[in-house]
Order: C-alpha cells, then structure tokens, then sequence
C-alpha cells in the first residue's frame, strides 16, 4: 500500500486544513487494516497538538503531526493555543506544541492568552501530562524561538513531564522539524503501544513537501511582473508601488488575506563593492557556484548575521561595533546596525576583518520576503497584487535599499520575472458571515489586505457594513488608492472611512486618534458583531491600535481596565480581533 499522502494529489483543490484530516482519516484506515483491525476501533490514547501560528507555518506542522498520530492507531487533533484553557490542558495526557515566535520574542497572536493563563499563579499543576514541544523561529533575532523555550519551560515548571526534547528551527524548518516530528512519532509508538510498522511508513513529511500547490519555497513559479505602478505622488517622503504578478499557467489559488513570499536578488552594485573589498574577482568557486552569483542571490548582505557581528568584536575590540555592542545597549545596537550592511561592518573592523573563506560561513541565506495581498481572487483570479513601500535612505557616503523593495521597483524589470509562492494565511480573512460587519485599521501600506477585503465583499455582494481607518503623513501625497476608495464609498461597500493624515495639521493625528474620536459608534459596531482586523508594523502601530481599542470598550463599558481586557480576550477567542503585523 503507498504512503497515505501519495493518495492525496498535490493539486487538490483542498485547503491545508482540509487536507490535513482528509490524510489523517485515510492514514488511519491503512493503519487498521495493516493491522488486522477496523477502522471504527477507538484510539485508546489522544494526541493533542497545540499549534501558535503568525504565518501559517506552525498550524501547518501542527496537521502533518495529527495525521502521523492517527496513522499509528492513535487519536489526534489540532487546536490553537489561545482555544486551549489551563484546565482543558491539565486533563490532556500527551501534548506537542509547535510554537512559532514573532517580533522581540513575542507569542503570535493566537498565542497569547493561552501563555497568560499558563504562567499566572492560579495555573494548575500537570503532573499527569506529557510533553514536547517545537519552535519556530529567526537566528537574526535576539529571543530566538522565545515563544517555544517560555512553553517548553513554564509546562516543565508545573509538573509536565518532556516527552522529547525542544528543537528550535531557523527560517529553513523543513528538515529539522521533519526529524523532530519523526522522532516524536516513534517515541508516541513506543509509550502509547501504538504501531511502530505504521509510523515507520506514513511519517508525515515537512509541511512544505506537502503544499497546497507545486510552488513553495524551494521551487518557486516564475513569475512575470505585469505592473509597476508608483501609487504616492511628487513630494511625499515615501515612496509607495502597486504590483501585479502574472499567475500564468501556475494553478496558484489565493484567498484574500493571504500573503505571497517574493524571492529577491542581491542589488549587483553592492554584490560588486563586497567583492571588491575582499579582493575577489567573483569568478571564484564557492558552494559549487561562482562566487559572484552566490552572492547576488543564495546570501544575506545587506543584514549582518548575530553569529557575525559577534565575531567582529572579538577580532576587533576597538572598532566602533564592538564599543557599542559594549555597552549593551540592544536598542542603540539596532539603531546604530540600521544604517550600516555587512560591508560597512568589515570596513569598520578595519584590518581585523575576516577574509573570503572565513566570512562566507557568517552569510546567512538569502530569503524570500512575504507581503500580504492587496487583492481579492473574485475579483483579480489571475493576477496577485501588492503593495510595497521602497525602503531607501542615505548614510554618510553610501546609498542603501530595502534588498526585496528595490529589487521589485527597480531591478525585476531587467529579467521581467520573480520567483514567488504563497503563504496562506487561514486566520487573516473575510468573515464567512456576508452579514457581519468588518472594522479594518490599516495606517499606511497596512491598507494592503483591506484594499482586498472590500473588492471581496463587494464581488461576494455581502450586506455586512465595513469601516476603514487609513492614514499616513500628508493627504496631498499619500492617500494611496483613493479613487478606489472613493469609488467603493459611493457604491456603499465601505460604509465609513476615517482617515488620519498625521502631518497636515499642527498636531499629529493617528488612526488610533480617530478611534477614539468616534468611540461610541465603534463599540456599537463590536456590540453588533463586528471582526475587526489590524495590519502593520508591530513595534508600534499595532500596540498604539490596541491600546486604543481598550480605551474605547473601557470607556463605552464604564466597568474598568480589566472587564476592558476580558471584552478584547473574547474577541481574541472567537477570531473576531486578528491581526497581520509585522
């Protein structure tokens, strides 16, 4: 009989959801049947996996181990943390948890409550529980995998018992979190009595191997960029674009909300100044490659790697790097790193510098960057859209650019095509109620989801109001797609629009600061249904938005700060408050 995911085309037209069942069901039919059993035999024990998720990524892995359980013989089911209350876990027998990690160490979204019940003092003892647990995670961030070691650590403190021990996964998972998961797998099969025969041949692979279509991450689609549209106008201080790719023949499906990775390439100017300052022509080999085109597209340049700015200092202790890492100041560390790439970094350590052999090794992988879709499907099924800001500023004597932003506004057009996959993002989308209202707050190109969020509704023909809260710096110059917006109030898809443009008046007015302004009206909305989504940057746009949405349920309630934060925890629970932030 053939693996069980074999049964299961990579085309399918299912969701990764679905296809996470639809392969658990039928791995657990070959299981019975290799062993002489039924398929309506009831598992004697239960595999709870707890996915956090920001991207996809996790609840992904979360289904590949549910399917691997029940191809054992076991029971198996996936849930969010947040869906998972201290006393549901202390009556669970054997709990995996795939934790992702976003921003400085923070729990995804779908994360946080459950880590606030998990580490207060009333949180109940799990002696009866075993445990193991997977992080997900980024090696260019200080509180690498954090979210996974708080779990890891917080479930052993209260009596669980470690099943397998944590592995913490960089951007390239795959592999490791396949040997995790089939480790874990096998160890279920010796403790549990489950079949080990069943789990040596239907071992899950890694979720990229298993995609929603042919193109992922190692085997991106080639694809054309149709349009390169400038959307801010002549003397705004930002410089916006809409994109369009071209699906082609690719068979890519997205759903609004969705986000799509862009693979970039290294800017050749500054592949050729790195170059240069190692004395390298570029036709050297390196990883089988001319060194030249390794670094223009496999490796991190314009961000230094941790592992190498800590061997800067160690091989130059007066270098400015190293007085600043010195101080341990993370925040003056970021700031001073902002403006400076890895050649700025080997000039600063000045003859100390390693040479070719020795830096290749520090050179992170270049990765794609994921940009969360300004289209809808119904609307534009053939075609994905963007919308990217271009990250350019000066420091002292050199030019610097964002590596993905400029790459689509000015170097794609030299090859005409990208490569490109999606990530799909089952938590961040329209509600499956047309009737329910929807509360967007998106500053900026945060607008992107929302742009696609009403072409959705108005191609859906939904009766559920919607209200937009957009702003940026100058009316004038950045009100990004407003003869669309225009259009769309007109037509009574978007009900309301408040906009906050911060620079036009003498004192600086946020999206948060109309919130506030309209504050009755906004918990009406909530009072009657409404989902409300936020996209941005996380650092703070997003902390400002929320605290906003506090005050508002706080003041509207008149019951205080906590019964405020008890409101907003059951939005959180019932996925009417998501987020998209970055």
């Amino acid at each position: 009989m053939p693996p069980t995911g074999a049964l299961i085309p990579a085309d399918a037209p299912f969701s990764a959801a679905q296809e996470s069942w639809l392969a658990g069901f039928l791995a657990g039919i070959a299981a019975a049947g290799r062993r002489g059993t039924t398929a309506s035999d009831a598992p004697t024990t239960t595999v709870d996996v707890l996915f956090g998720t920001q991207t996809g990524n996790a609840e992904s892995l979360a289904g590949e181990l549910v399917s691997g359980a029940r191809a054992q013989g076991l029971g198996g089911r996936a849930t969010a943390l947040d869906d998972v209350t201290p006393e549901r876990l202390a009556a669970m027998s054997h709990v995996l948890v795939v934790a992702s990690t976003y921003g400085e160490g923070e729990m995804p979204d779908n994360a946080g409550l459950f880590w606030e019940a998990l580490q207060a003092a009333t949180a109940p003892r799990l002696e009866g529980l075993r445990y193991a647990v997977l992080g997900l995670g980024d090696r260019g961030y200080d509180d690498f995998c954090q979210a996974a070691k708080l779990i890891d650590t917080r479930l052993e403190q209260l009596g669980a018992t470690r099943l397998y021990d944590r592995v913490d996964c960089d951007v390239d998972f795959e592999e490791p979190a396949a040997a995790w998961t089939a480790a874990v797998l096998e160890r279920l099969a010796a403790e549990t009595g489950a079949d080990p025969a069943a789990a040596a041949q239907v071992t899950p692979a890694p979720a990229a191997a298993r995609p929603r279509s042919q193109w992922n991450k190692r085997n991106p689609y080639r694809s054309r960029l149709a349009v390169n549209r400038l959307l801010s106008a002549p003397g705004s201080a930002k410089e916006i674009r809409h994109y369009e790719f071209d699906l082609g023949d690719s068979g890519i499906t997205y759903a609004a909300g969705d986000a799509l990775a862009v693979v970039p390439v290294n800017d050749d100017v500054l592949v050729g100044e790195l170059l240069a300052h190692l004395g390298a022509s570029g036709d050297e080999e390196a990883d089988g490659r001319p060194l030249a085109a390794l670094l223009r597209t496999e490796r991190e340049i314009r961000t230094p790697s941790k592992e190498l700015i800590a061997d800067l200092v160690q091989r130059a202790p007066t270098s400015e790097l190293a007085s600043v890492v010195a101080r341990g100041d993370r925040a003056e560390l970021d700031n001073w790193l902002w403006d400076r790439d890895v050649l700025d970094l080997l000039r600063d350590a000045g003859s100390a510098a390693p040479g070719l052999d020795e830096l290749l090794p520090f050179l992170r992988p270049l990765q794609a960057r994921q940009y969360s879709i300004s289209s809808s499907p119904l609307a534009h099924p053939d075609r994905i859209h963007l919308t990217v800001a271009s990250v350019r500023y000066g420091s002292r004597d050199r030019r610097y650019e964002g590596v993905t932003s400029s790459y689509l506004a000015d170097r794609i057009g030299e090859e005409g095509a990208a490569g490109i996959y999606l990530q799909p993002n089952a938590s961040f989308g329209v509600p499956a109620d047309d009737d329910a209202p929807m509360i967007m707050i998106g500053p900026g190109t945060g607008i992107a989801p929302f742009r696609g969020f009403l072409h959705e509704r108005a191609a859906r023909g939904a009766s559920g109001r919607n209200w937009l809260f957009f702003g940026d710096q100058h009316r004038a110059t950045d009100f990004v797609y407003e003869e669309e917006l225009t259009d769309l109030r007109e037509r009574g898809v978007l009900t309301e629009l408040d906009l906050a443009f911060s620079r036009d008046q003498a004192e600086k007015v946020y999206v948060q600061t109309r919130m506030r302004e309209r504050s009755r009206e906004l918990y009406a909305w909530l009072e009657d249904g409404a989902h409300v989504y936020v996209c941005g940057d996380a650092s703070r746009m997003a902390k400002d938005v929320e605290a906003a949405l506090l005050g508002v349920i706080a003041e509207q309630r008149g019951r205080g700060g906590d019964d405020a934060a008890e409101y907003l925890a059951d939005l959180r629970r019932s996925k009417r408050y998501v987020r998209d932030v970055y």
